[in-house]
């Protein structure tokens, strides 16, 4: 791992490549000193693995932004061509209606990823109102574990 992406590390990032100790052979007791060394080195729990409380309240609260008012557009839209049908008799084409509703619905979808993505992943910092220079720094880290199973795999 570079030293770049090292600095950049999450507190809630597993390290990937955790290297054993060479086994020593002397006949010599364990210290004290040698079981609180190997202690300390005990793999994470799921509690030290989860995502922060407080950085998961900031992914829902995106997505439910990013995700909910564009589904909320897309159910409006079936709505209104209701409506305006029923009530002011104009007699919009089906697949006018379909294509805008496709549309929302699709940014919907897309609004999940995106309100995942684009909230700090870091605890202390909240991050921008969009969100894009978060976007930009978790899409990089992602695309790069993603080139590091696959140079892993072949």
């Amino acid at each position: 791992m570079s030293a770049e992406s090292e600095q950049n590390r999450l507190p809630f990032e597993p390290n990937k490549k955790r290297r054993k100790p060479p086994k020593e052979k002397s006949e010599q007791p364990v210290t004290k000193q040698q079981t609180k060394v190997k202690d300390a080195k005990k793999p994470l729990t799921k509690e030290e693995m989860a995502i922060p409380q407080i950085v998961s309240q900031r992914m829902i609260r995106r997505v439910a932004g990013f995700c909910g008012v564009p589904t909320a557009l897309g159910i409006s839209t079936l709505i209104a061509s209701y409506l305006l049908q029923t009530y002011a008799g104009i007699k919009l084409p089906p697949i006018a209606v379909l294509l805008v509703d496709m549309g929302f619905f699709g940014l919907g979808v897309l609004g999940i990823t995106y309100g995942v993505l684009s909230a700090s992943w870091d605890e202390e910092r909240v991050g921008g109102l969009v969100g894009l220079n978060e976007f930009t720094t978790n899409w990089g880290r992602m695309v790069a574990v993603w080139r590091e199973t696959r140079q892993k795999n072949t």
